[in-house]
């Protein structure tokens, strides 16, 4: 009875599809598209890994786990990831609930506070705090007369990946908390339970697996964390750069490509387990959220805690961006602390032509992601077809893979015929493409499923296509996650560095990996005014699809108030 039933469903998708010209032809293209730039790379670097003289063999992987060289930068890895992700999921976790449950004073500041670090670039805290506390910081030499140059290493590591992820817990928590009814607190007060008794035994535990979920995303952030390392991890050996300075520098191909590999399994593993887990987090809210805001839920003391504590790690954030901006104008930090503008004019020389390419990469790749994503999106949720769950799984696992794993794949995938792409801008939009279109496919999913199919059917019913219905009705319905992706495209685009710095060349460089050059070579007046311009160039497009759209901070990064 079953196979029966499974295979006439089977039947009945494939009649949905020839029945629908467009919809078949646009599904074989996306699968087309998802294998050639998803799998295809990833197959191509496992390969390498597996048979690096064309013969299957595990000696690479044997070499690997034999020696400690490797297995102290596994280790690190793992050390590392483990305390950011329990730090930043902390500090999100204060910045949520002081946003969503408790009526502290300037909120909408605090707010921008937590999402400021999304817009950096991936090592402008590294070189902010290096100004800070390095060898010739301005706290540690200037100010205090001390010696600490071994700000570089895991003490370095922590600040700065904590204070760059932290907002992927805050984003994270403040949807779980906000779906948390308030009432449910309310009446375990009302039956004589203190705030504090409330939270422990209401709020914290229907709060944890969005807690869970949230450190593991921080936790696979750190782990695969290219640009924060490379910066500022000094003797601090972890995998990706290993997996980098091995398939680059040491020119041992197959041995980075295992080590990357390696930073794969962990990765879709965890993305597999946050997936389940935030699948479940309707359970939370029994009863449905409250009509009322969910504010007000903490005593005054608490109130004060949490904006005293919000104030100095917002504060810390501020230090940090003020470091880079005051470094564009030092002559040379430490040592002569006269203001020049000498260093944007060199910079202006050296990096207006990146900058220029830079922008353009990310200007084109931008709306094709955002599109690419809304009609995934739209084919998984409103078509039924044979497939369709695979189709979102493949659209969504490029989230899951390391940067130095999907640079790696495309170095090897595409470097050679049938699809010699190596050098070219091409190779440079459709990594940006496919490592950004999970975002916009997430966002189009949960947009789509609060859409009524019924406004789409009447469309087709009174004649309208497929094409037709999804330009005209759907997508202005979904605009806001449409912009969110955009917005996060972008910007992702702006700060990307541990994939592309595999495929920059000589006329296509990024201005990341220009930053990334002049740090190597101790121009941090430079590196800090090329940070600084990436940010700028970032904050006005943000500001420019705000008032475009008329869509809100709250709107365009997917959080609430």
């Amino acid at each position: 009875m079953t196979t029966t039933t499974t295979g006439r469903n089977l039947n009945n998708r494939f009649y949905q599809l020839t029945r629908e010209p467009a919809l078949m032809i646009g599904v074989i293209v996306i699968f087309a598209l998802l294998a050639l730039f998803i799998l295809y790379p990833l197959v191509s670097a496992a390969k390498l890994s597996l048979a690096p003289e064309g013969k299957l063999t595990g000696d690479v992987y044997r070499q690997i786990f034999t020696h400690s060289q490797y297995l102290r930068a596994i280790r690190n890895s793992v050390t590392l990831g483990v305390i950011v992700a329990t730090l930043a999921t902390a500090i999100g976790f204060l910045f949520a609930f002081a946003l969503t449950r408790a009526r502290i004073g300037g909120r909408k500041f605090f707010q921008g506070m937590a999402l400021l670090p999304i817009i950096s670039p991936p090592f402008m805290f590294a070189l902010s705090v290096i100004l800070l506390f390095g060898r010739n910081g301005l706290i540690t030499a200037k100010l205090l007369g001390i010696d600490m140059a071994n700000i570089y290493g895991l003490k370095g590591l922590i600040i700065v990946q904590t204070i760059s992820m932290f907002p992927i817990a805050y984003m994270t928590l403040s949807g779980i908390l906000q779906g948390i009814d308030p009432d449910l607190e309310t009446c375990a007060m009302n039956l004589g339970a203190k705030r504090g008794k409330a939270f422990l035994t209401v709020t914290l535990p229907l709060a944890l697996p969005g807690i869970f979920a949230s450190w593991l995303l921080v936790f696979v952030s750190s782990l695969t964390d290219f640009g924060n390392p490379i910066i500022i991890g000094g003797n601090f050996d972890v995998l990706s750069v290993q997996a980098y300075m091995e398939f680059t520098g040491m020119g041992n191909l197959p041995r980075g490509t295992a080590l990357a590999i390696l930073l794969l399994i962990p990765t879709v593993s965890v993305f597999f387990i946050q997936k389940y887990i935030m699948r479940k987090k309707s359970y939370i809210t029994v009863t449905g959220k409250s009509s009322r805001r969910s504010t007000a839920q903490t005593g005054k003391g608490v109130t004060i805690l949490l904006t005293f504590v919000c104030g100095i790690i917002s504060a810390f954030v501020l230090l940090l961006y003020a470091t880079i901006i005051s470094g564009s104008f030092v002559k040379l930090w430490g040592i002569n602390w006269h203001l020049t503008l000498d260093h944007f004019a060199y910079s202006w020389d050296v990096g207006r032509t990146t900058m220029k390419n830079t922008l353009f990469l990310a200007i084109i790749s931008t709306p094709i992601t955002a599109i690419f994503g809304m009609v995934i999106a739209y084919i998984v949720v409103r078509k039924n077809f044979p497939g369709k769950h695979l189709m979102e799984f493949l659209s969504m696992l490029s989230y899951a893979i390391p940067g130095t794993a999907v640079g790696i794949g495309y170095i090897l995938a595409f470097n050679k015929a049938p699809f010699e792409l190596s050098g070219t801008a091409f190779i440079l939009i459709t990594c940006y493409v496919f490592r950004n279109v999970p975002i916009g496919v997430e966002g189009g999913i949960a947009a789509l499923k609060q859409i009524s199919n019924e406004i789409e059917e009447s469309s087709i019913n009174l004649g309208a296509t497929s094409a037709l219905t999804f330009r005209k009705i759907t997508l202005p319905l979904i605009r806001p996650a449409f912009f969110s992706g955009a917005t996060f495209a972008f910007v992702r685009s702006m700060t990307a560095i541990s994939a592309i710095i595999f495929l920059v060349s000589a006329r296509w460089n990024h201005m990341t990996v220009l930053v990334l050059a002049q740090t190597e070579i101790m121009r941090l007046g430079v590196a800090s005014v090329m940070s600084f311009a990436l940010i700028v160039v970032i904050m006005v497009f943000i500001f420019i699809i705000m008032k475009l759209t008329g869509l809100g901070r709250e709107q365009i990064f997917g959080t609430t108030k």
